[in-house]
């Protein structure tokens, strides 16, 4: 069928498959069932946490104030991947909330100080790019209602009148920037530190001025460290600010203005080229004289959210990774992805084997729950942070970022760095631990090794976990319903809400959970319910991608339903951004079933059928209790990012006389 064929809206006709599903479901794996099972918990669960947590508008139960700048980023977090669940598969009610919640929560920030004509006032983009990225997901679930707002949200950087981006420099002003433009210093107090915690486990950050003989948690509040970091730290531009590039390259792929795609290129380059001048390390400061280090007597390092303080590569590996991927997805040009290679290996060269419970790691909480009964074994740590006193604060390299630049490159290299770095590990990769993380991930080591074909029960493990997540959950929120949250606390909406995606973004679609300062979500895939014209898989449809090699992507999809015929449509890449040059699939002929006479049904041969796609869409098929296995050959980012659906873009309608290459080899 052509696009001049197209049925016309409310028609019966429906288009003709480029793939029809013909084996039968003769018994369900048990991964489909426990994917199936996780959506319909998932349906259940979000809505008891909002009657928990939330008033009717949407907004959070909060009756307190915010003492400072920071906060707004938690009350957004909370609602985080909702609208990625919806796109996804889960229910269409799940949208409607989080649109709701969006409303109400920035109606109630900017009622506690924090937002102003929608967007932060002013803040670290550590923390806006956690928080945008409820903003994303329901830009990619409505494009059309949230195309107008994601312009107006990146001309507050793409545009210097708006006080935050020195053009002629190319610099970001400050480190805390927003709807109010660049906001000079970093909190309203007087003194460091705002919290003995923080103190306690990252130092401080202007430490050097104090000599290096005095141990951190030795010094009281100091006045004079907070004027410093308020004029020192609090003005000029850091490598945080890299994950802007994650809020214009949003409003580029809905608007498609050039003007986007040159600030991005633009901006990221500056960072690139600092980072070239500097042996490949980037630096993580730069002066309102647009020099690296002028603020802090020369040094390339202790910026705000920078190699020194407080989190040193997992901050800095992220920004780097956001505002590279950004400029390779508009640009085309796969070396930005250099910036963050470079620092991941410049760690990685550095790196020793201890157990990590004898390190001096600052985030021991996290790696503790990731290791499990593995802490006490010697393992590979690389050292997170560095300042005066050299290189320290050593942990196991968060694989998320190295996985996500293969995951997008394909590069053998990046594919290298991972399996080096799982040579040297002296922990099983292939554990998974039902743990939670902030970022809603943490099991890349596991997935890598089934994708790797060393972990063949992954994904059984992986949905099996996400459900002791969410259960978990639910009983954190009946235990914690209903009680008055105090300013401290707030992360518990965070912690307690109970909308899990990693296992799956990774079983269904193919993809990594998103880098998440600000990254955008990636993928091989993406399903489309053709019938309801909505994104995600229909009911009782379960899809499982077991290979992401450009060359060979393998996923199959069944249908559970004894009654229902389904019609999906399969994207290549989230944003239609990769070809199908060819679909390989299986396929049978004849009745399985046999003669009611018989006591068992006929075996039928299995065949392989190729056909020539050229196209981002392909239309499958799928009737009551049928199975299909298909390997895409792809050419990755052959096409222009787009969050259209597949029948708004035109020609998106495969022929169906689209040639094709019968195989007769049984399986």
């Amino acid at each position: 069928m052509t696009l001049a064929e197209k049925p016309t809206p409310g028609s019966t006709e429906t288009p003709t498959a480029l793939v029809v599903a013909t084996v039968p479901l003769t018994s369900t794996p048990r991964w489909a069932t426990a994917q199936r099972a996780l959506f319909a918990l998932l349906d259940e669960a979000w809505p008891i946490f909002e009657k928990a947590f939330c008033l009717p508008d949407g907004s959070i139960r909060y009756h307190g104030r915010l003492s400072s700048r920071d906060g707004g980023d938690d009350f957004f977090e909370t609602f985080f991947n909702w609208p990625a669940y919806y796109l996804l598969g889960g229910s269409a009610e799940i949208l409607t909330a989080s649109t709701r919640h969006w409303a109400a929560v920035t109606r109630q920030l900017a009622g506690l100080g924090i937002v102003d004509d929608e967007y932060e006032i002013g803040y670290d983009w550590f923390h806006q790019g956690e928080s945008l990225l409820f903003f994303y997901y329901l830009s990619a679930a409505s494009p059309e209602e949230w195309r107008a707002r994601a312009a107006r949200f990146a001309e507050l950087y793409v545009d210097p009148a708006n006080g935050n981006y020195d053009e002629a420099l190319n610099i970001i002003k400050a480190p805390h920037t927003g709807s109010g433009g660049a906001r000079v210093g970093l909190s309203e107090s007087d003194f460091y530190p705002w919290l003995a915690d923080e103190a306690r486990k990252y130092g401080f950050p202007l430490d050097w001025m104090n000599g290096p003989s005095v141990p951190h948690t030795d010094l009281a509040p100091d006045p004079r460290l907070g004027t410093e970091m308020h004029e020192r730290l609090g003005r000029g531009d850091v490598v945080g600010n890299l994950s802007a590039s994650g809020l214009v390259l949003n409003a580029y792929v809905l608007t498609g203005d050039e003007r986007y795609a040159t600030w991005i290129t633009r901006y990221v380059s500056a960072w690139k080229e600092r980072a070239e001048r500097n042996g490949g390390l980037v630096p993580d400061n730069v002066g309102l004289d647009g020099v690296v280090g002028s603020q802090l007597d020369g040094r390339w390092y202790g910026g705000h959210y920078g190699w020194s303080w407080p989190h040193g590569i997992y901050s800095v590996g992220q920004a780097t990774a956001v505002g590279a991927l950004a400029a390779a997805v508009v640009s085309g040009d796969e070396s930005f992805l250099d910036l963050p290679r470079e620092q991941y290996d410049a760690v990685i060269a550095r790196g020793r084997v201890a157990p990590f419970s004898e390190s001096d790691s600052s985030v021991k909480h996290w790696w503790s729950a990731h290791l499990g009964e593995e802490v006490t074994t010697p393992t590979f740590l690389v050292p997170y942070r560095f300042s005066d006193k050299g290189w320290f604060d050593w942990n196991p390299v968060q694989v998320a970022i190295p996985f996500a630049l293969w995951h997008f490159s394909a590069d053998d290299g990046d594919l290298e760095r991972l399996r080096e770095l799982r040579r040297r590990s002296g922990t099983d990769w292939r554990i998974v631990r039902p743990y939670r993380e902030k970022e809603e991930g943490g099991h890349d080591e596991a997935w890598f090794t089934y994708l790797e074909g060393d972990n063949p029960e992954y994904p059984e493990l992986i949905l099996e976990a996400a459900e002791y997540q969410v259960r978990r959950r639910l009983a954190l929120i009946r235990s914690h319903a209903g009680e008055e949250i105090d300013e401290a606390d707030i992360h518990i909406w965070q912690l307690v809400q109970p909308i899990v995606t990693e296992a799956l973004t990774q079983t269904t679609s193919g993809g990594p959970q998103v880098i998440y300062n600000g990254g955008q979500q990636q993928s091989r895939i993406r399903w489309f319910d053709l019938k309801a014209e909505r994104p995600g898989l229909p009911k009782d449809v379960a899809a499982l991608v077991s290979s992401i090699a450009p060359e060979r992507t393998t996923v199959e999809v069944l249908n559970l339903s004894p009654t229902d015929d389904q019609q999906l449509v399969l994207q290549a890449g989230g944003f239609a951004e990769h070809e199908i040059l060819s679909v390989t699939y299986d396929e049978t002929h004849g009745e399985w079933a046999g003669s009611y006479y018989s006591y068992i049904g006929d075996e039928v041969p299995t065949t392989t059928r190729t056909r020539v796609v050229g196209g981002p869409h392909l239309i499958v098929d799928l009737p009551a209790g049928s199975r299909v296995t298909l390997t895409l050959s792809l050419a990755l980012r052959a096409h222009k990012q787009t969050y259209a659906s597949p029948w708004e873009t035109a020609a998106w309608l495969p022929s169906s006389d689209a040639a094709e290459e019968p195989n007769d080899d049984a399986l």
